[in-house]
């Protein structure tokens, strides 16, 4: 008797100082690696800004302990511990803060630091969301593990009706603007078929004029001459300039119907870059600019 009593007390000192050890439950991410994680997780580190802002988009910003280098929105996400970028992660840092649990994402955290966090003990969830549909799937996946899922099914929800309402907006008009999306220069980079951009040209009711194999091509000055889009649109990425800048790049070349139109603007690449539900926002600030005529003559664009 006295041995089991003390075997059951040695059980509950542990579980005392490791309450995350407590229970487990074995998942499946959206890399289809089967991991198991404590069933509330109380000590997050988000390897990735997006992550950080679907967490706090799940309204469990409180149990974020880490955070990665451009992790800045919300602002609450600027003041976290930070443990690299999230292509060069702080593994040291990382183990210091003693998560129970990390967040990660395929297409951005290198797979042998990833998999040295997990010899360390540490659990990783990863996402891998390519398309809006993929965003949702990983909103509703990280509200799994965190244990809300009502409150992922209504942000997906959410998410769903806005771009159900642009899209009724896009199917009253027959206009379908041709678009270069510039997201660096130089060189100039645009966006390709498989990117989270070209979905919202495409659903905002514009052609994307990168539409290819190539995720993020390059392109010549003279290519995009050629190619004489009615808009286009730049981003930030990368660029310290400022918007006037930014759009003085473009203005020189008078030839281009975007620019005797006065059709080029500059926009926040957070809204077009990062899968998080922002990137909603990013279809809507994309809508009347592809589509001036849905918001009057006394719109603002």
């Amino acid at each position: 008797m006295i041995q089991r009593n003390g075997i059951f007390f040695l059980i509950l000192l542990v579980f005392m100082i490791f309450p995350g050890l407590s229970t487990a439950a074995t998942v499946v991410d959206q890399a289809g690696r089967t991991i198991s994680i404590p069933d509330a997780p109380r000590r997050i580190v988000a390897l990735a800004p997006s992550l950080a802002e679907i967490v706090f988009d799940l309204d469990q910003g409180a149990r974020l302990v880490g955070v990665t280098q451009f992790s800045d929105f919300p602002a609450e996400a600027k003041s976290l511990p930070k443990v690299g970028s999230y292509v060069r992660l702080d593994l040291e840092r990382i183990v210091a803060l003693q998560p129970d649990l990390c967040l990660g994402i395929r297409d951005g955290n290198p797979k042998h630091q990833v998999e040295k966090i997990e010899a360390a003990g540490i659990p990783v969830y990863i996402i891998d969301p390519r398309d809006i549909k993929g965003i949702m799937e990983a909103i509703r996946g990280v509200g799994g593990v965190l244990g809300v899922p009502a409150r992922a099914e209504t942000l997906v929800a959410e998410m769903s009706d806005r771009i159900e309402k642009v899209r009724r907006q896009v199917a009253t008009t027959h206009s379908r603007p041709r678009v270069f999306f510039q997201l660096y220069s130089p060189p100039i980079v645009t966006a390709g078929s498989r990117t989270f951009i070209h979905e919202l040209i495409t659903i905002a009711g514009g052609v994307n004029l990168g539409a290819g194999a190539v995720d993020y091509p390059r392109f010549s000055w003279e290519k995009v001459l050629s190619l004489d889009p009615e808009v286009v649109v730049v981003t930030a990425m990368g660029n310290k300039q400022k918007p006037e800048q930014l759009k003085a790049q473009w203005q020189q070349w008078t030839q281009l119907s975007a620019v005797r139109s006065g059709r080029v603007h500059v926009v926040n690449d957070n809204f077009f870059d990062r899968p998080t539900p922002r990137l909603i926002q990013g279809l809507e600030i994309l809508l009347p600019i592809l589509h001036p005529e849905l918001f009057g003559a006394g719109h603002v664009q």
